[in-house]
């Protein structure tokens, strides 16, 4: 029997429904848990909405510090990129408010943790697979899979009914999630995969047709795979990300409109703004193009995809993507350097790369005069890399 819940809140609809809900069904005591992941929505008045809703105390802890360097740089380092697009700042930031809410249940003794993800998303795993690895035995709580309200309209009169607070905001045609890396819209409208969306609904972004009609310049410096400074100047990781997030905006960069594939079978249509991660991985993959060799290179290539589907399933304290961390941190030592990149209506153009540790050589790429390489050695090796092909070819004459 659950005795005491920590439930992840937010203050919207649903989370303010289920203190009441999972009090009434549980008899439980719920304490509220808030992350704030630089979202920059209002946290005032959420202590005391929680605790009128129900709540016997609520936590609203700033993890920005921890959400920037060590989740969104490492899989910034890792280059993931699912389906080939999508950044993952939604995947990424689920398994840190996990863990914070499973460190606040140690605390307070609670022997149950819940969400308020549905269950026809991935917020769902995403929660309960880092439950599961960082508290293997706790009771977990997901609503949306266990009552009977079918809708935001029997939510709203589920609410009415017990004088519960509901927001009186003309309601979006779509909903978002907002944090430090990126704002992700989808539901609504934007369920028709054909209605392309309304300019007003960006926030960080300007249309790329009405952004400067001249390019801005941004340099990007890196240490071992880390961003450390924009145009010289030497910033924390969340003053980083939002100063190439603003300069990213203010150019139109990092809008993607995709159809993804949910973990759990559905196909969803999801629209992103990421300027500054778009930035940052354009200035990173450029920096790995000198400093790492080619096989290196290109099998990390394969490590990314694969991060990639550990990020967007859940799969953050798993084995595999323990392993791969270390194999990323190796392949990162070389890593450092700087990037120039020109912005320009909606466009990120890398045009400039420099490291100490880079092993493009002029010398061996020029077409000019150079005395490293012989080009007559190149004969040889055609011929034996060519052999199997003219082997085949043999053969099929005969």
């Amino acid at each position: 029997m659950v005795k005491k819940i920590v439930l992840a809140y937010s203050g919207g609809l649903d989370t303010s429904v289920m203190i009441p809900w999972i009090k009434e069904k549980y008899g439980c005591e719920v304490i509220a848990f808030a992350a704030d992941l630089g979202q920059e929505e209002e946290l005032t008045g959420l202590k005391e909405k929680a605790l009128k809703t129900g709540a016997s105390k609520i936590y609203i802890e700033d993890l920005q510090k921890e959400f920037a360097e060590d989740f969104l740089f490492p899989m910034l380092m890792s280059g993931a990129i699912y389906e080939g697009q999508y950044l993952l700042g939604t995947s990424v930031a689920r398994p840190l408010i996990a863990k914070k809410q499973i460190e606040i249940a140690k605390k307070e003794k609670a022997d149950a943790v819940g969400h308020g993800a549905t269950g026809k998303g991935n917020d769902q795993v995403r929660f309960e697979l880092t439950y599961k690895a960082l508290a293997p035995d706790i009771t977990i709580v997901a609503p949306w899979r266990e009552w009977d309200i079918k809708g935001r309209e029997e939510e709203i009169a589920y609410a009415k009914k017990r004088n519960i607070p509901v927001p009186v905001t003309k309601a979006k045609p779509y909903s978002s999630d907002r944090n430090l890396w990126h704002i992700s819209y989808e539901g609504g409208v934007l369920e028709d995969p054909w209605f392309e969306p309304k300019d007003d609904m960006f926030i960080l972004t300007v249309s790329p047709d009405k952004a400067p009609n001249k390019p801005a310049y941004v340099e990007i410096d890196f240490d071992q795979g880390r961003p450390t400074a924009v145009n010289g100047k030497k910033l924390s990781p969340v003053e980083l990300i939002k100063q190439v997030n603003k300069l990213g905006g203010q150019h139109g960069i990092g809008r993607v409109d995709i159809v993804e594939n949910r973990l759990v079978g559905i196909k969803s249509r999801g629209v992103y703004e990421t300027p500054g991660g778009t930035i940052l991985y354009a200035a990173h993959q450029a920096l790995e193009s000198i400093a790492l060799d080619r096989d290196t290179l290109h099998y990390k290539q394969l490590v990314a995809q694969r991060y990639a589907e550990l990020v967007y399933n859940g799969q953050w304290y798993s084995p595999l993507k323990e392993a791969l961390d270390a194999f990323i941190a190796k392949t990162q030592e070389p890593v450092s350097g700087t990037v120039r990149l020109k912005l320009f209506k909606g466009t990120c153009l890398v045009v400039g790369r420099k490291s100490v540790n880079s092993l493009y050589r002029p010398d061996l790429a020029t077409f000019e005069k150079e005395e490293v390489y012989n080009q007559k050695d190149a004969e040889g090796f055609i011929n034996l890399f060519g052999l199997p092909i003219k082997v085949r070819a043999k053969l099929k004459k005969m």
